[in-house]
């Protein structure tokens, strides 16, 4: 199996896309070893980008998994006793941060867990922290998740973040010298995110000026992107 990781443009989300590395092999050894979880949750932890969606995507293929969010916990009608036995929900950590009632969102994740395990089904959470950052209230929310098994998927090292960059200009339709790709390793964000967002803007930078990935443009594209970034941070400091 390969692990791949969250790509904008046209995301592959096969299995077959995978790409393997120490920062992410725990997590995907937990999805292969589906069903055989010591317990009926999972939660697959990392920052933005690291594959945390790819990997739902794969266990839901195999699972036959049903896919709720924060909306769907919280609507009216919704019984967690119903419908598929196996279910994911992603960002969960993002989610309780973002409520308008987290108290009501907290006391729905409680009953979809419960749910989860009187059905004998099982169910994959997926966040940037693990459950015991998480900002709960509920005690017995709490309680449950500290026995949940999680895995974390970390940032990359120098050659998976060279794969992945090819990865993401090859879905661009874009086939760089691995000069251009070893200076970008060199000097980047060591991060998914900004992976996606550098390929993003050496295409955009290269369909505007008309000209192919070389290495000056990529420099170009690179120092604008750290330029943009270091401006926002230290408007966000003021």
């Amino acid at each position: 199996m390969q692990l791949t990781l969250d790509l904008a443009g046209r995301p592959a989300l096969g299995r077959e896309d995978f790409l393997v590395a120490p920062c992410n092999e725990t997590a995907v050894a937990w999805i292969d070893r589906w069903p055989d979880w010591p317990g009926a949750v999972l939660c697959l932890t990392g920052p933005a980008g690291a594959g945390k969606t790819h990997l739902a995507k794969v266990w839901q293929a195999a699972s036959g998994a049903e896919e709720v969010t924060a909306e769907t916990l919280l609507a009216e009608g919704f019984n967690p006793l119903e419908g598929a036995a196996c279910r994911y929900c992603e960002d969960v950590d993002r989610g309780l941060d973002a409520a308008a009632d987290p108290g009501a969102l907290e006391r729905a994740l409680l009953h979809l867990f419960n749910a989860t395990r009187e059905r004998g089904g099982q169910l994959l959470l997926t966040a940037a922290a693990p459950p015991a950052r998480w900002p709960l209230e509920l005690p017995d929310l709490r309680s449950r998740l500290g026995t949940v098994q999680t895995a974390a998927l970390k940032e990359p090292d120098d050659l998976l973040l060279q794969a992945l960059l090819v990865k993401l200009f090859a879905d661009r339709q874009l086939q760089p010298a691995p000069e251009v790709l070893n200076y970008l390793v060199a000097r980047m964000e060591r991060s998914f995110d900004f992976a996606r967002h550098l390929v993003e803007a050496i295409d955009r930078t290269s369909l505007r000026a008309k000209r192919p990935v070389t290495l000056p443009l990529a420099r170009e594209a690179l120092e604008l992107l750290l330029t943009e970034r270091y401006a926002r941070e230290g408007e966000a400091e003021r």
